[in-house]
């Protein structure tokens, strides 16, 4: 009788804000031939605490984890409280840096401004820096994120407006799977300064730049990244499966 074909490993994919599982969907068909791809909400908690715990409600028993920007801060949760579960751990374009009081003020005064206006997703200015500046005229780049922005909705970019991040710097040396940072060298959102912290405080982290990219990077360079997270995992993968 044939062996059996393995069962592939499970990749939990986490958004940043305002976006959803279709931020992934470009590279989803290149995931499949290496993983099962699973799509985490970030769209009903009011704290990354509350964020973590609804996506392991719904998640596999195990998994490989990856967060982009505000999702990096809910994979970082759950690598922290639920490590039995993480088999390794990507961080894209975020930080461990916390909400300051200068940040807290900002947004409270948006969040009054906006309270009595209609919602009409992200502005051009915020869609224009979300990416490298070449493509700030790629209409169907754009267009891409602001779909997902407007599907969310009105209550959820509240709610994400007015989320308090933990400085999580003193953390990192907790976190015990193996880990994988990226960063985008033209991200207008996230700096050097705060992917390389990453790296640096997580024990064995290694770090990697992607060229020539904005703060998008799984709808900018879809290929590229899929093919970092497969190599990622099948490396993972190999090295937990050694005697």
């Amino acid at each position: 009788m044939a062996d059996a074909t393995p069962e592939k490993p499970h990749l939990l994919l986490l958004p940043g804000m305002m976006c959803d599982h279709r931020l992934w969907d470009l590279m989803v068909p290149k995931l499949r031939r290496h993983v099962e791809p699973v799509f985490g909400d970030l769209s009903k908690g009011a704290t990354i605490p509350e964020m973590a715990a609804q996506v392991l409600a719904d998640a596999p028993a195990r998994f490989h984890l990856c967060g982009f920007s505000m999702g990096g801060f809910a994979a970082r949760e759950i690598a922290l409280t639920q490590p039995e579960r993480v088999r390794s751990l990507v961080l894209i374009n975020t930080s461990a840096r916390g909400t300051t009081a200068s940040d807290i003020s900002r947004r409270q005064d948006m969040i009054r401004m906006l309270a009595d206006r209609p919602y009409n997703g992200v502005t051009k200015s915020n869609l224009t820096r979300s990416v490298h500046e070449t493509r700030a005229d790629d209409t169907a780049l754009l267009n891409r994120i602001q779909e997902m922005a407007l599907g969310l909705g009105k209550d959820v970019f509240l709610r994400q407006l007015a989320l308090v991040r933990d400085d999580g710097h003193l953390e990192l040396a907790d976190i015990a799977c193996p880990a994988l940072v990226l960063f985008a060298r033209h991200d207008r959102l996230r700096s050097l300064d705060e992917s390389r912290a990453l790296a640096d405080g997580i024990p064995g982290a290694r770090f990697r730049i992607i060229e020539d990219g904005g703060h998008m990077t799984p709808l900018e360079h879809p290929d590229i990244l899929g093919d970092i997270l497969t190599e990622w995992i099948d490396e993972c993968q190999a090295t937990a499966s050694r005697p």
